[in-house]
């Protein structure tokens, strides 16, 4: 778990921590995403990739799902979504 070096884990409020789960969480589905890519990309068998889709595909689920809770548990978060250019 990457933990901020300046502030032990001990001494994060709990909604901090939860935010790391949910982050932590968004980068690991990401990476999924690429590996089931990577893994689409290089097989032959048709009927393996279409499962290999099928799993990216649950995986980009879950990407949107873990996003739309950081937007409502962080403000600042949910402002960049909507005010970036």
């Amino acid at each position: 778990m990457v933990v901020d070096a300046h502030k032990e884990w001990n001494e994060m409020d709990q909604k901090s921590k939860e935010l790391e789960f949910a982050r932590n969480s968004l980068m690991e589905e990401l990476e999924a995403i690429n590996n089931y890519q990577a893994r689409i990309s290089a097989t032959q068998d048709a009927e393996l990739k279409k499962l290999l889709i099928h799993n990216m595909d649950e995986e980009k689920e879950h990407v949107a799902m873990l996003v739309e809770w950081i937007r409502k548990n962080d403000q600042t978060q949910d402002k960049m979504f909507k005010e970036h250019d």
